[in-house]
């Protein structure tokens, strides 16, 4: 293995090829490896365009309608969201240090943590449940908006198949969700060169689009003194006290970046520098979220005001729009943002996942494949249908992720002192590997795993302790991440005494 210097401060491993085909001898696939420099192309301004369309998608926008019920003031609502991309940029940055470090994915950076072994049932259920269901899901919203733009484009559309059912879909939601569901698969089977020329062409269009749709809210709302009073009203109005507001938003936000911050590995194994990709992230979700911040209060309190009904679905707003142009350069771009969104934090991680598992048997391609068919096979409709049951389950699983997040980064930083061993890690399989530290499942992991998850969830069954739940993630996180070390500490003190 050779290193790569790139200043006093910074450097990335990368390993030779007879290293490479050492590994590949052992059993791993191309998809498992730590990239070569060669493969190492996404640089500042790939980091940059990368996550800009993650964070302009629809369920986001509904999600910011229920931030203005906790109480808080629009400007306040602001700059939590901001304040929020601080937070989440952070954990990007210093999760994807070890894949941009070493080039290695995040199914590799889990079994650094939880071992050969115990890194089977989190990877799982990020790369696999969660990324599967959530794919479905936002696929299904993106349909959702589509047939909106047909229907204006084609308004016989909307009658297509008269009363044909398909399990609860009807026709034109079906069409639909399959267009939408090949554009999905088509972009990920073109895996991160397909991506960067994708969000290359998107980011331009959101600062177009929604900073328009902003412009558009300020006037027919009266002006920003208009936007900045208003009040939500209703029972649905949660008046917490502004820290505990704060709190919340911040934790729902970066809640929403669980799955994709837990595997953000899959994305920095590609950096050509760790420097490139804590300046790229950093700069794509401070600027998006600073963008989003804005744009999102304004368009959902100014298209309240001029509608006269409090509405918080961003779809719904445009939908009333008087001008079909508007509406269908509008949809276009919240439907390329639930792509983008698909493709970066669900269908890529769950295909990288799968090859993890089975790297015998399924490559990255067989993994989108396989990943793709079962998100239809679910039928997200069906799972919307009882929206109770469906967040319960992906709430659970993303509180799981808390906690993962928090062992995995004391994992890299306080055990692994930011120091991976490969060629332990790629280990020979059917040899003896007593003295290997990444053999079979680490406990101390799945204790203060357990512990952080049975925390971070307590709230959903008391409700004295409500206010856990709304703050999982930290509490998962910051719990996981403080046991696992001390676990750690003591194991390592106790030996010493021997």
């Amino acid at each position: 293995m050779s290193k790569k210097q790139h200043s006093a401060a910074e450097d990335i491993v990368t390993v030779d090829n007879k290293t490479l085909q050492r590994f590949k001898d052992r059993g791993y696939n191309e998809d498992v490896l730590p990239k070569t420099a060669d493969k190492r192309n996404m640089n500042k301004k790939n980091y940059f365009t990368l996550w800009m369309g993650a964070v302009h998608n629809i369920p986001n926008y509904t999600a910011v309608g229920g931030f203005l019920f906790l109480g808080l003031s629009p400007i306040n609502v602001i700059l939590a969201i901001i304040i929020s991309s601080i937070v989440v940029s952070a954990f990007m940055v210093y999760n994807g240090r070890a894949g941009s470090k070493y080039g290695i994915p995040f199914a590799m950076q889990l079994r650094s943590t939880y071992g050969v072994v115990g890194s089977k049932l989190p990877g799982f259920l990020r790369g696999c449940i969660a990324a599967i269901a959530w794919f479905g899901l936002q696929t299904y919203t993106g349909a959702l908006a589509l047939v909106i733009l047909l229907g204006k484009l084609w308004p016989g559309f909307l009658d297509l198949g008269g009363d044909f059912s398909f399990f609860g879909i009807d026709m034109p939601g079906l069409i639909a969700f399959s267009l939408l569901w090949v554009v999905n698969v088509l972009i990920a089977l073109g895996g991160g060169g397909s991506l960067n020329k994708f969000t290359a062409v998107l980011n331009p269009l959101i600062y177009l689009v929604f900073g328009g749709m902003t412009i558009w809210a300020i006037n027919v709302a009266g002006g920003i003194g208009n936007i900045l009073s208003y009040t939500a009203t209703g029972s649905e109005v949660v008046n917490h006290p502004a820290m505990i507001g704060y709190l919340i938003i911040i934790s729902s936000i970066i809640a929403v970046w669980a799955a994709p911050g837990s595997s953000v590995s899959d994305f920095t194994q590609n950096a050509t520098s760790t420097k490139d990709q804590a300046i790229g992230q950093t700069a794509s979700l401070v600027v998006a979220y600073l963008i989003f911040a804005f744009s999102s209060v304004f368009i959902l309190i100014g298209g309240s005001l001029h509608f006269g009904v409090q509405e918080w679905n961003v779809l719904n707003i445009v939908n009333k729009w008087d001008s079909l142009p508007a509406i269908i350069i509008a949809v276009l771009v919240l439907l390329m943002t639930t792509i983008s969104t698909n493709s970066t934090s669900n269908i890529i991680p769950a295909a990288y996942q799968l090859s993890a598992l089975f790297p015998k048997k399924i490559n990255y391609k067989r993994g989108v494949w396989i990943a793709s068919i079962i998100g239809f096979l679910i039928m997200p409709w069906k799972l919307m249908e009882n929206p109770d049951s469906i967040f319960i389950f992906l709430n659970t699983i993303g509180a799981l992720l808390g906690p993962v997040a928090g062992v995995m980064l004391a994992q890299y930083y306080i055990v692994d002192k930011q120091q991976i061993d490969l060629d332990a890690l790629y280990m020979e399989k059917g040899k003896n590997q007593e003295k290997n530290p990444y053999k079979g499942i680490n406990i101390e992991a799945y204790i203060a795993t357990i512990v952080a998850l049975v925390a971070s969830l307590i709230g959903q069954f008391v409700p004295a302790l409500s206010l856990m739940s709304d703050l999982s993630w930290f509490i998962g996180a910051g719990l996981g991440f403080g046991l696992y070390a001390l676990l750690k500490l003591r194991k390592t003190n106790t030996r010493e005494e021997k």
